[in-house]
């Protein structure tokens, strides 16, 4: 429930703190002293958006913050669902800047306005002459028979069955375009893979066949320049290996005159060793150096073929060659088995449909068993108000075979007559807007009785009714208050006697401004407040006597 409401900065509110009983909460005033601007200030905490900019003082930012009990409530999920601090005292606070930026929190973490919106919901039902329209939605209305006859969970496992059908229902939708398109592709498909299959691609073939055909067409050069170079070291009057003996012997001569000698004369003969090795490396080279026409053509006819193939596929290698031949093969696959994935995917549909029938079935069965008690409590309340000859007719209509919504195999319809020899017809189109208010004030009872919303406001209910119907109207909102927590702002004196809190909102004049404030009224205060409803600003001693009069009930 709402524990206290503070405004700050908001429209003509400078600044106000309500603290709001756990039963009845009476809230008056004269029109324009400001209980419109309280349901604003309210509403903003409860996640709708700000329309415009109302600010007492445009220099300041507006901060509306309320505190609510809400440990009954079985809110930790969405909570933790949402990564949110749970606290069983939980605050929400919404802060406009006068630049028109918008922030919200809840127990000082900041959230979306969607968020926001979607916990206000289950914190307050505001109720106002405009919300008289939603009473005519199939959702309202299937929220009504849900909630009498306690279907939630009913509802759940349909909504549940449904999804997962229409999930598996649009897979097979989406196979079945798949194949159609990939039947046409098949032959195309098939042809690619072939091509790239017998070519029989080998990874890293390219480079080296590229390696091997330059070798073969410079075979000539090579064999001369390797020629030449061991001529040079072995076979020539100046050859490098001759010379290097030479040396060799030379240096070994003088080693026992000069010590450092020897050590030279091993390192010449080092060199010598290893370029003998270099010498016999070049002959053997020079005489396996051979051009081969036979062996150049194949690899010519290879590298063209694999030239063309990237080319044709628009790739750069073999490599991605091989992985488009993979994915063609993966196609391929796919295509030839997919007669089976649409068998299994048809079976999945037929069993999930059955489910969801079924479901639907059971939910629509546990609605009709309620229909009439819901007419006739209804009815009974709407007696009770004023309305003798009100009839509600609820309609649950099939669906065409095999048709069904998120709500279910059935088409919702509340009939409404206000008088004798009335048509029953869509409840908008006969009732007026008192009585359109009445109704929904009848049908909110019934539905607090099996799903009582934690707090629920009544915004000017009584407009169109007076006297007698008003007092019984009164009754009925007192009664439902016995249940949970209700605000109510109200115009009428029988009704607001009914209020175990009593607020008078009211203007005053401070330093050439007018404010909005509100002050939670003593016995005496209320019987003067009602008396003003009776009769005026100066109640008579008549007045003030029926004011007590309604105060004991």
């Amino acid at each position: 429930m709402l524990d206290t409401l503070h405004i700050k900065n908001y429209a003509l509110i400078n600044e106000l703190e309500i603290q709001f009983d756990k039963g009845l909460n009476m809230i008056t005033g004269e029109t324009g002293a400001g209980k419109s601007i309280i349901m604003g200030a309210l509403s903003l905490i409860l996640g709708n958006r700000a329309e415009g900019k109302h600010f007492f003082d445009p220099s300041k930012k507006c901060v509306i913050e309320g505190e609510f009990n809400i440990g009954a409530y079985q809110l930790n999920s969405f909570f933790e669902q949402n990564d949110l601090d749970y606290a069983d005292h939980t605050i929400i606070r919404r802060e406009i800047t006068p630049d028109g930026k918008s922030r919200a929190f809840v127990n000082d973490s900041p959230v979306t306005l969607v968020i926001l919106k979607q916990l206000g919901e289950q914190l307050i039902d505001v109720h106002s002459q405009h919300a008289t329209l939603q009473i005519n939605t199939e959702e309202f209305q299937f929220l009504v028979v849900d909630s009498v006859a306690d279907s939630f969970a009913l509802k759940q496992s349909y909504k549940e069955s449904y999804m997962s059908y229409k999930k598996a229902k649009r897979e097979l939708e989406e196979l079945k375009e798949t194949v159609k398109k990939a039947a046409l592709e098949l032959d195309y498909f098939q042809f690619q893979f072939d091509e790239l299959d017998g070519a029989k691609l080998v990874p890293d073939e390219q480079g080296t066949l590229e390696q091997q055909q330059r070798q073969l067409e410079n075979a000539e050069d090579i064999k001369r320049s390797l020629n030449a170079a061991s001529r040079l070291l072995e076979n020539e009057d100046i050859a490098v290996l001759t010379q290097l003996k030479d040396a060799m012997s030379q240096i070994e001569g003088i080693s026992s005159f000069l010590p450092e000698a020897a050590d030279l004369a091993a390192r010449v003969k080092s060199t010598l060793i290893e370029l003998k090795d270099v010498a016999a490396e070049l002959t053997s080279l020079e005489e396996d150096t051979h051009l081969d026409e036979g062996t150049l053509l194949e690899i010519n006819e290879r590298l063209s073929l694999l030239y063309s193939l990237q080319k044709k596929h628009h790739v750069d290698s073999v490599e991605e060659l091989i992985q488009l031949r993979d994915d063609l093969e993966a196609k391929l696959l796919a295509i030839n088995s997919s007669d089976e994935q649409l068998e299994r995917l048809e079976a999945e549909v037929i069993e999930k449909l059955k489910v969801a029938l079924h479901n639907a079935k059971e939910l629509s069965s546990a609605r009709r068993l309620v229909l009439d008690t819901i007419a006739g409590e209804v009815q009974n309340t709407l007696l009770n108000v004023g309305m003798p000859n009100a009839v509600l007719q609820i309609v649950l209509e099939p669906l065409k075979e095999g048709e069904m919504r998120e709500s279910g195999v059935d088409t919702i319809h509340f009939l409404f007559s206000a008088n004798k020899g009335q048509a029953l017809q869509s409840i908008h189109r006969v009732a007026s807007g008192g009585e359109l208010s009445r109704v929904m004030l009848a049908i909110k009872s019934l539905v607090a009785k099996t799903s009582a919303l934690p707090t629920i406001v009544f915004d000017e209910i009584d407009t169109g009714i007076s006297g007698e119907v008003a007092l019984r109207v009164g009754e009925v909102i007192e009664n439902l208050a016995t249940n949970m927590q209700v605000i109510a702002i109200s115009h009428l004196p029988q009704i607001a006697s009914k209020g175990a809190a009593h607020f008078k909102v009211y203007k005053e004049d401070r330093a050439n401004r007018t404010i909005s404030n509100i002050v939670r009224l003593d016995q005496s205060g209320r019987v003067k407040e009602i008396a003003q409803m009776l009769s005026g600003a100066n109640p008579t001693d008549a007045a003030l006597e029926h004011a007590e009069l309604l105060l004991k009930g």
